[in-house]
């Protein structure tokens, strides 16, 4: 009882929505290279140049992950549980990784051609990359707009499942259609690493509609 009087007396730190909103722009613009790669059609050469540009944002995020984790260390009340907060940047890093993860995929295998629903996933996940973007932005404001923020979560709910779709449709028109089992393989890590991504922004969404039951 006496730290809740506290902690409504006593200022809580508002640096962390900053950082946070940060790591949702690490986001948007991994995920515009995302789509400008997938839809490419670039040989090797530039295929390592959109990587590399990928993994320059990827670092980014890492750094503003370690930068709230210190923070967290150092700061005696915080907006949020320190939990969550924690749960949040690491959520929120893992889709950059995935991201990441994708491209590093299409850069080393170099796979004959990407098809159509690479670019579906990766416009998905732009599109998760906005919900987060949308939802962060709230979140100091918590109080006054829970239900847009959990409108963005729902949103990430059902683009996931969209992704989901996609992948089972590429997947049923890969084995039907594709001879080279060596192209099967490489085209088949690579959607489920795009897939995944959006698995990763879903989670985002459960954390933030955790910090959502407990602050709003």
């Amino acid at each position: 009882m006496n730290n809740s009087f506290l902690s409504r007396l006593t200022p809580k730190e508002p640096k962390f929505f900053p950082l946070l909103k940060e790591m949702s722009d690490v986001i948007l613009r991994a995920a515009d290279l995302m789509i400008a790669f997938a839809s490419s059609h670039c040989g090797h050469d530039e295929a390592i140049e959109f990587y590399k540009k990928i993994k320059d944002e990827e670092h980014k995020g890492d750094k503003l992950s370690i930068r709230i984790f210190d923070e967290l260390n150092s700061t005696f009340i915080t907006p949020f549980d320190r939990e969550d907060i924690h749960d949040l940047a690491n959520n929120l890093d893992d889709v950059t990784d995935g991201i990441n993860s994708a491209a590093k995929r299409i850069a080393l295998y170099n796979p004959k051609r990407l098809p159509d629903s690479a670019v579906l996933l990766a416009k998905l996940i732009k599109e998760d990359a906005e919900c987060i973007a949308r939802a962060i932005g709230e979140l100091d404001v918590l109080k006054k707009s829970p239900a847009k923020i959990t409108q963005c979560c729902n949103e990430l709910h059902d683009i996931e499942n969209k992704a989901d779709d996609v992948y089972e449709n590429f997947i049923i028109k890969l084995f039907n259609e594709e001879t080279d089992s060596t192209e099967i393989i490489k085209l088949k890590d690579i959607m489920y690493e795009l897939e995944k991504t959006t698995d990763c922004a879903e989670y985002v969404g459960k954390v933030i509609k955790t910090i959502i039951v407990k602050y709003a």
